[in-house]
């Protein structure tokens, strides 16, 4: 066992012995869900934060995610390498993103324990820089084509095919490609759109404008809360749209700590995202959360959150305060919510309309949260209603081991519901049942 594995096992000691100790204090509080959460006191864990991580096995011996009652899930595709978001092709072509947090040296004491813990769980090391092709040509609900459709990328994330061009969200900018319709790999150079900060929280998702001739990207902060100063956040923590045709670039809305997932309600053409907020105030504070996204909004990072609670870790600006929007809907604490698509009613039996969510789970927190594919049903253009599961099962039941992580969630080309799962290094397919 090496020095980087002893410090991940200490840390995760630490966060059982504090799930013990807050049982047997009685201060456990339940998790923060839907339109009225209810969200404890901050309780600051000053420098010796939580990290609680399980060490990441895989799927064997024919395991597979649970679906809930009436659904059933099979491996669309295997053998991939950290599979993270996916996107269909109009001709039924799925590409998934391959990327991961490159290794990088410590920066401290804390760092190294997170970075240890973070390797531990498969969630820090070799990225492949890559997006693969997945094709499902017999229609049987299992990709028996699997080729690179574009390689030598900088952390991949989103992606959107507009006309003749393929767009792909790199962790430092977004990058254009002439497209051939029908080809299983792109060979010709791209061309640089717009650039972005990289590093932090990295990862660059795309939603193309109803008209498309825009791009919306979510780019995250680079820390926490703002603790290298708010220079290296400018621009960061925020959702950009960019002009295809001109390449300027404008913030949409920002204090968005880090937005990943984007989606459009269809009734009302709203723009939502999920956001995965800060860390350091305990299990449940705050909670991450699903949101409409207000032209020039602002949503509190790093002052405040849910709403206009100040966290008064942060050199405070009130007037910007006054300006904090509340989001729409709570998803949990530190429950790491990425992927985001709207699923039609009918798409799976017994589900209405509403928005489907991956959940990666959480790293930061005593006892785990996350860690499964959830639903949240609308009515109106809005969250109506408690949230649903749809995948469990990726974690053990003492929650010492993950079998999968689910990141990106998309609607397949035959109407299923995929799910990237960047540990098992599986693609899911969840059907009905019958």
């Amino acid at each position: 066992m090496g020095f980087s594995d002893i410090v991940a096992r200490s840390v995760a000691l630490i966060g059982e012995t504090a799930l013990t100790l807050r049982r047997a204090a009685g201060t456990a509080h339940p998790p923060a869900w839907g339109e009225a959460p209810a969200i404890p006191p901050a309780r600051s864990q000053g420098f010796v934060p939580t990290l609680k991580m399980p060490t990441a096995r895989g799927w064997s011996g024919g395991r597979t995610p649970v679906p809930a009652p009436g659904l059933k899930v099979n491996a669309f595709a295997t053998g991939l390498d950290h599979p993270r978001w996916i996107t269909v092709l109009p001709n039924r072509d799925v590409l998934v993103a391959e990327a991961a947090i490159p290794d990088r040296a410590p920066r401290g004491v804390f760092d190294y324990a997170m970075l240890s813990t973070m390797k531990r769980a498969a969630a820090v090391g070799h990225s492949a820089n890559r997006i693969t092709l997945l094709r499902d040509a017999d229609g049987d609900g299992v990709a028996e084509v699997s080729n690179a459709f574009l390689e030598g990328l900088n952390q991949p994330f989103g992606m959107a095919l507009l006309g003749g061009t393929f767009y792909v969200g790199n962790t430092d900018g977004l990058v254009a490609f002439p497209y051939i319709p029908g080809a299983r790999r792109i060979t010709g150079p791209g061309r640089a759109v717009v650039g972005f900060k990289p590093d932090g929280h990295w990862t660059r998702s795309l939603l193309p404008s109803p008209d498309g001739t825009k791009l919306y990207a979510g780019v995250g902060s680079l820390t926490n809360i703002a603790g290298d100063g708010f220079a290296v956040e400018e621009g960061r923590a925020a959702i950009h749209e960019i002009d295809l045709a001109t390449g300027a670039s404008r913030i949409v809305a920002s204090g968005l700590r880090n937005p990943v997932g984007l989606a459009r309600e269809p009734s009302t053409g709203a723009l939502w995202t999920v956001v995965n907020e800060r860390d350091g105030l305990g299990d449940e504070t705050p909670p991450d959360y699903l949101t409409s996204v207000r032209e020039g909004g602002f949503y509190g990072w790093p002052y405040c959150y849910w709403g206009r609670t100040v966290d008064d870790r942060v050199p405070q600006d009130p007037a910007l305060v006054a300006t904090a929007i509340t989001p729409d809907y709570a998803l949990g604490g530190h429950t790491a919510s990425l992927g985001l698509c709207w699923m039609p009613a009918g798409t799976l039996p017994g589900f209405p309309d509403g928005m489907v969510i991956g959940q990666h789970g959480s790293w930061n927190r005593s006892t785990l949260s996350g860690y499964k594919v959830v639903f949240v049903p609308f009515v109106g253009g809005r969250p109506a209603g408690a949230a649903r599961d749809v995948l469990t099962g990726f974690l053990s039941e003492d929650e010492r081991e993950s079998y999968g992580r689910p990141v990106g969630v998309e609607i397949g080309p035959d109407g299923g519901l995929l799910v990237a799962d960047d540990v098992g290094d599986v693609v899911w397919r969840v059907t009905g049942a019958g």
